[in-house]
């Protein structure tokens, strides 16, 4: 696919899922780096390496993985030369609009955003190569809502129109009989918007509770009063859903599979670190997100947002069916062939090296 194919799938991306066409207008968005520069070169030079790696990531702890490998120096030391130019998102059709756009190479975003990119460019723009994060979604509400049907005439908020947890939210309510329709009209309102802004929204008593990804559900009930409803947790066979994967753009992967092998070993090296460290894995975590949107967590947050999902480089292959097919219920995505997907051949090979065993692509990596 040509860039100026590229583009016209952004575009169109950006129209059916209502969202900010460009990485600059995200609300909450900071970079670290000369992405301007970054544009002009990185995939441009010669040879396997990079010069200049250009990823996107959310200033969540369910984006721990991502938030550890760049402060830590996990991904700088693995990258060697490479420049790592960093962004940040609040939610992930926004980010993947980035990616079809060329403004980014790599992202950590959930795997509904992923799926979107994926359907709207025909299966040509992204492989998911990892996974990232397990969990840590929950929808919460005022005190007073005991059940679905408490919810009908009331509004919820989600990160973003299109976006994972916006994804299980619809879902949710539809198999409650309860209608929330993509403009917003229904039984529920579902008013996407920036995370920070939901927290103050619910404090304010203008919206009455929200599907969230960590630390912001775990803030809405510590700073905010609300309790939770429902934790995503619940509505999967142990538990288990990916929150978080690694996608890479297929030109980037093809012209420079070094750079993308050294992102993944700065992965797992990241991924080991937190799991043997918990403790000032998130003291670190926390001083990154205070550093990135100017406030900390509090310990209580920081513990319970932590409790609720654990980092993984597995991206839970056999699951991505069912995210898709939640997303085509509720009317954001068209039904789509998803064999190509996923590429883990680099990461399975990581694993190897590092004694880990490999994870399973559910023979979705072969169109």
């Amino acid at each position: 696919m040509d860039i100026k194919t590229l583009v016209r799938t952004a575009a169109a991306l950006t129209a059916a899922l209502g969202i900010v066409a460009s990485a600059a207008a995200c609300g909450s968005s900071k970079s670290s780096g000369s992405t301007a520069k970054a544009a002009a070169t990185s995939g441009d030079s010669g040879g396997s390496a990079a010069s200049t790696l250009r990823l996107g990531y959310f200033a969540n702890v369910t984006h721990a993985t991502a938030v550890v490998g760049v402060a830590h120096g996990d991904f700088a030391k693995a990258l060697g030369s490479t420049k790592l130019s960093t962004q940040i998102y609040n939610a992930g059709p926004a980010e993947m609009t980035a990616v079809l756009g060329g403004q980014l190479d790599a992202a950590y975003v959930g795997p509904s955003s992923a799926l979107s990119a994926f359907v709207q460019s025909h299966g040509e723009a992204l492989k998911i190569v990892a996974g990232a994060t397990e969990g840590g979604a929950e929808l919460v509400v005022k005190p007073g809502i005991n059940s679905a049907a408490d919810l009908k005439g009331k509004t919820l908020a989600t990160p973003q129109k299109g976006n994972t947890q916006d994804v299980a939210l619809r879902y949710w309510l539809k198999q409650q009989g309860l209608t929330a329709n993509p403009d917003g009209t229904g039984d529920v309102s579902v008013d996407p918007q920036d995370n920070a802004t939901t927290l103050d929204q619910f404090k304010a008593g203008h919206i009455d509770g929200a599907w969230l990804p960590e630390p912001w559900a775990s803030r809405l009930v510590t700073e905010a009063g609300a309790k939770v409803l429902v934790d995503e947790q619940s509505l999967w066979p142990n538990g288990q859903f990916s929150t978080t994967t690694l996608v890479v753009a297929t030109g980037f992967l093809d012209k420079h599979p070094d750079t993308v092998k050294a992102l993944i070993d700065g992965q797992i090296a990241a991924n080991s670190w937190i799991e043997s460290d918990p403790t000032d894995a998130q003291k670190l975590v926390n001083s990154e997100l205070k550093r990135l949107t100017g406030k900390a967590l509090t310990d209580a947050e920081v513990q319970r947002s932590f409790s609720e999902q654990k980092v993984t480089n597995d991206p839970a292959a056999s699951t991505l069916q069912t995210s898709l097919d939640h997303a085509v219920a509720v009317k954001l995505l068209k039904s789509t062939d998803l064999h190509g997907i996923f590429d883990l051949s680099i990461l399975n090979a990581e694993l190897a090296k590092n004694g880990q065993p490999a994870v399973s692509d559910a023979g979705l990596s072969k169109k």
